[in-house]
């Protein structure tokens, strides 16, 4: 990952998992809603309930995920989730207030669960108990779809950077946003050959031949010509930033990355002309430690 980007909240492999869940929800809330409830099976009624409350532990986990009370974006986020479960908790009140008891003569074994279901004001504990088989056969289909059984639980913890998450996520890479050489190493790596990672101005970034290149024919520069390489970095600041800015597509960066090209060889051609030891200088280009010096034992033996 690049700069500031930040992990899904959500983990990717789950995302039909949770996207089901929530879509039961809002088909169990739209049948509540708009549906006669005195001409709905009880146990049905019971079901669209449940839906109701597997989309509220949804939308509270989401909210338990992304809180930060330090950060409003994140709080902002947690206002439709929330609204989510007020509009759920207001429709099951709805639901039992309508009609708190439906009378039918019934003489079977059975009348005793008869009565229990036709009273409406026993619906939401009956539906919070029939929520986990209802969750149950939803991940049973699921895992015909390539979903793994515990992928609602996964969903929260197979992440980082949040509240749930149980994961450890590497240093993002930083991608200088100014120079287009840095950005053009973002590109897909089938096309710019990303070599490693290095470090610029304190941070990590992707490091390909290009960039190296670019970047010793600059310290070449300042070494033979430094008035001149002053002139050609303010020149390169004013110009390369208004246009590297707007670099925010891999399918970008492969295009800089052949436009310059030419430039490339330009430059390998001067570093090879001016300098005794080139591949050396490119080689020792953003490294992880400070680099060696000229007149170092790293130049001396090679």
């Amino acid at each position: 990952m690049y700069n500031h980007e930040i992990h899904t909240p959500i983990a990717t492999k789950s995302f039909l998992t949770m996207g089901i869940i929530a879509l039961v929800a809002v088909l169990g809330y739209m049948i509540l809603r708009f549906s006669p409830i005195e001409k709905m099976p009880p146990l049905f009624a019971v079901l669209c309930i449940s839906a109701l409350y597997l989309g509220i532990a949804e939308c509270i986990l989401w909210c338990v995920q992304i809180f930060n009370a330090l950060d409003k974006d994140m709080i902002l986020l947690c206002l439709f989730p929330l609204n989510w479960v007020l509009i759920a908790i207001r429709t099951i009140k709805d639901v039992v207030h309508q009609q708190t008891f439906k009378k039918e003569n019934v003489s079977h074994k059975y009348k005793h669960l008869v009565i229990l279901l036709n009273n409406t004001s026993n619906w939401p504990w009956i539906a919070f108990l029939a929520a986990i088989p209802l969750l149950g056969i939803l991940v049973a289909v699921l895992i015909l779809f390539g979903q793994e059984p515990d992928s609602f639980i996964k969903a929260w913890t197979e992440t980082a950077d949040w509240n749930l998450s149980q994961k450890v996520a590497p240093q993002n890479i930083y991608r200088d946003e100014h120079y287009l050489c840095t950005v053009a190493a973002g590109g897909h790596p089938t096309i710019v050959k990303p070599m490693r990672t290095g470090k610029r101005h304190g941070h990590r970034v992707i490091v390909n031949r290009q960039l190296c290149i670019a970047n010793a024919f600059e310290q070449l520069l300042e070494e033979r010509t430094p008035n001149f390489h002053r002139f050609v970095r303010t020149l390169y600041d004013k110009t390369g930033y208004p246009i590297a800015k707007h670099i925010q597509s891999p399918y970008i960066a492969d295009a800089i990355y052949f436009i310059m090209k030419p430039l490339e060889w330009i430059f390998l051609f001067f570093l090879y002309m001016f300098d005794a030891k080139p591949e050396n200088r490119i080689a020792v280009q953003y490294p992880h430690s400070v680099p060696p010096t000229l007149n170092s034992a790293f130049y001396q033996q090679k």
